[in-house]
């Protein structure tokens, strides 16, 4: 039966504009009458994938987005010395592997492809091959450059090839928006600057306005490990590895947005994970009714235990086994959170 992992973290975040709407205010949702702070699946998985943790941790095993592959191999092409128009023709060829172009920029894919390093090494190995031969690729070698890989994002997140759907990879790892625990009013920062050289004018040299807010947040994350070991060929040594800095990431890695205005850098204060075949379900129940007497903190993690509780009392046991860490107390250890995610 399949083993879902199951992370729910809760994170308190200072003043902060951590991920932003069209406006530039911060992200919001409607929960339970009151208005919340929010943070995108989609800013959450990009914070932990382009980490420097992650980075360290997979080294060699991380993919790439980008829409620029045609741009690259035309650049890399026109360096060893192809003709312009000749470098432009088989870039765009090799554009078209990935998704369809931009009919005013035939370099440029329309959508994001997320590629594994290994594709990355055998189309760098085919642009040497056309430089060298002075030929323009063939369909074998086009068709090739999409192939098996192993790549952890792509494993955990997915991916989804429109031109060659048989190279999609479903996600191992689904990620819910995170989501403040109580109600928060958004604010307005006015801030000034002021021209270090204008000794005759008092006034300051810019006016600005950005918009923040503080919150606890409560995050939720399922992990299909069989998807994942299934995505990954079958090597349990990875998969692990995966696993680690996936739960290290969450624990410690946050978006990146106006970090250099606010530092709202911090660490989940409670984590509890769970392991089993059951079918999954996130705790945001614990939520619905705003945390409301101040202490968000404290109040926050007695509501999680309470709903986690009180779905055994009236489902059965929702998980074979669970371990969790609480800063405020305290108690548990990362490291030995982190081996648990892990094992088998």
């Amino acid at each position: 039966m399949t083993q879902f992992i199951q992370l729910h973290l809760l994170i308190s975040y200072p003043p902060a504009n951590l991920n932003r709407d069209d406006l530039g205010q911060p992200k919001t949702a409607k929960l339970g009458g009151v208005e919340r702070l929010r943070v995108s699946s989609q800013s959450l998985k990009r914070a932990w994938r382009t980490s420097e943790l992650f980075q360290q941790k997979l080294a060699g095993t991380i993919g790439t987005r980008t829409k620029r592959l045609g741009r690259e191999a035309f650049e890399a092409l026109s360096k060893t010395g192809v003709a312009e128009k000749q470098a432009r023709e088989w870039a765009s060829q090799i554009a078209q592997v990935y998704g369809a172009v931009k009919k005013e920029a035939p370099l440029d894919i329309e959508q994001l492809v997320h590629i594994a390093p290994e594709e990355w090494a055998t189309l760098d190995a085919l642009l040497v091959t056309l430089a060298e031969e002075k030929r323009a690729p063939s369909q074998e070698e086009l068709d090739a450059l999409l192939h098996e890989q192993h790549a952890v994002d792509i494993a955990m997140f997915g991916r989804m090839l429109a031109a060659k759907t048989e190279r999609n990879a479903e996600a191992a790892v689904q990620v819910a928006h995170a989501i403040g625990v109580h109600a928060s009013a958004i604010e307005d920062d006015y801030f000034t600057a002021v021209d270090d050289l204008n000794k005759d004018d008092s006034g300051a040299g810019h006016v600005g306005e950005a918009g923040f807010a503080a919150a606890v947040f409560y995050q939720y994350l399922c992990i299909d490990r069989d998807l994942l070991k299934r995505n990954l060929g079958g090597d349990e040594a990875l998969t692990q590895k995966a696993l680690r800095a996936l739960t290290e990431a969450a624990l410690k890695v946050g978006p990146s947005g106006k970090q250099n205005s606010f530092a709202s850098r911090a660490y989940a204060h409670f984590t509890l994970v769970e392991k089993g075949s059951q079918q999954p379900r996130s705790l945001t129940l614990a939520f619905v009714k705003p945390v409301a007497d101040g202490d968000y903190l404290h109040e926050a993690v007695a509501a999680l235990k309470r709903v986690q509780l009180n779905m055994d009392k009236v489902y059965g046991p929702c998980a074979d086994t669970r371990r969790e860490i609480n800063v405020l107390d305290g108690e548990g250890s990362v490291a030995e959170l982190l081996d648990f995610v892990a094992a088998e």
